[in-house]
């Protein structure tokens, strides 16, 4: 089948997923089937889930894979995957960073679309260049930064973009976890082992692996453009390279400023995601350990919930509520979100359709670049000290 036919041919059935990593143990990967099969966009029907072959064939078998469709290695599955005339449409990357850039790559210039995990990649030269690959291939590069997929988010970045918290002053941001209070890479917990090894990270540490989060929700709700960042690391953990603390200062165009927070070693926290966002005629705020409400603060008046489900809600929050009023909803849902949004937004990218609204406002590769952009923004106002206040290349 020729690939204008396999394009026209997208619109009458689910797009095909592959995926490279994300096998047994990996949490991520299963946070992405999950999110695949919510709304029924997607088919897992090929993977190379692991580096050591033996253990991904396994895996394979347990998601119901065909054999002859689990592959040792990305570049086998490449191989195998663009010569079928079932191959598959997309594939999603769930591998550590220091992977991201070669695999995303790879699968661009073979002619497949990509969904890959944040950051993008470990440096800023390596997400220029796949933003540039994404945009000469023409195909779609999708990043997951999570939390703009849940309803109240897009239901505070349409209140802001309305007007009805005035101009916007201040944005406060924190992303404060527990898990890495203590030295667990060096008992052998393989999550912590690589995000704390810069060869497999990149230069960030917590400002990379849930700075970038908070950093790209901030902008996201605001709608502000970032001019000037000042920061602090600090790695509190003996024997740690990177940081695992973060607080960053931003000034943003237009005046406003903003406070940014991250860190693994914050005891007490599970996933402390908060975001305060204060205009000159009110003040909205949002946490993600509950989703599924939204306070909103007029001048002068009382704090009023906005809560998900109800009559109140803007279409973008609505288009992405499932459940009715009472049933919560929460990180699974938003994730399936951006999966509903990459299928959309594939879909009219090689088919011609009409994009349907929820294919709007979904991270891209722009965004993944940005954020890389932000972490080396963020270690370069570290090293230099007081007159640290730096503008990142990509806002």
């Amino acid at each position: 089948m020729s690939t204008k036919d396999l394009n026209s041919a997208l619109s009458a059935r689910r797009l095909r997923l592959g995926m490279v990593g994300g096998g047994q143990g990996a949490y991520i990967g299963g946070i992405h089937r999950f999110a695949a099969r919510l709304d029924g966009q997607f088919d897992l029907v090929a993977g190379a889930f692991d580096v050591d072959p033996a253990k991904g064939h396994a895996f394979a078998a347990e998601v119901f894979i065909s054999p002859d469709r689990s592959y040792g290695d990305y570049q086998e599955m490449i191989a195998a995957e663009r010569l079928r005339d079932d191959r598959i449409d997309v594939v999603a990357i769930c591998t550590p960073n220091h992977t991201h850039f070669p695999i995303a790559a790879a699968f661009l210039e073979a002619g497949f679309d990509v969904i890959c995990e944040k950051p993008l990649t470990t440096t800023q030269e390596d997400a220029v260049k796949l933003v540039q690959i994404a945009e000469e291939t023409g195909r779609f590069l999708g990043v997951t930064y999570t939390y703009c997929g849940y309803p109240l988010i897009h239901q505070a970045r349409a209140m802001v973009a309305a007007g009805e918290i005035g101009k916007v002053r201040v944005v406060q941001v924190e992303y404060p976890l527990e898990w890495m209070a203590t030295a667990i890479e060096q008992g052998g917990n393989q999550q912590a082992s690589w995000r704390t090894d810069p060869k497999r990270s990149g230069r960030g540490g917590s400002i990379g692996d849930i700075g970038t989060h908070a950093y790209h929700l901030a902008g996201f709700v605001s709608g502000l453009t970032l001019e000037a960042l000042c920061a602090d690391l600090a790695t509190f953990v003996k024997g740690r390279v990177l940081d695992d603390n973060a607080h960053v200062m931003l000034r943003y165009e237009g005046g406003a400023r903003g406070l940014l927070w991250s860190s693994q070693v914050a005891v007490g926290c599970s996933n402390g995601l908060r975001l305060r966002v204060f205009g000159d005629r009110g003040s909205l705020f949002w946490f993600q350990e509950e989703p599924n409400t939204l306070t909103h603060t007029p001048l002068g008046g009382v704090p009023q919930t906005i809560k998900r489900g109800n009559d109140r809600l803007t279409a973008d929050a609505a288009l992405r509520t499932r459940t009715p009023p009472g049933h919560p909803e929460g990180y699974i849902e938003a994730f399936a979100n951006l999966y509903k949004g990459f299928a959309e937004a594939i879909r009219a990218k090689r088919s011609g359709l009409a994009p349907n609204a929820i294919r709007c406002n979904v991270p891209t590769g722009y965004d993944g670049l940005k954020g890389v952009s932000f972490v080396d923004a963020v270690v370069d106002s570290h090293e230099a000290g007081q007159a640290g206040w730096i503008k990142p290349d990509y806002v």
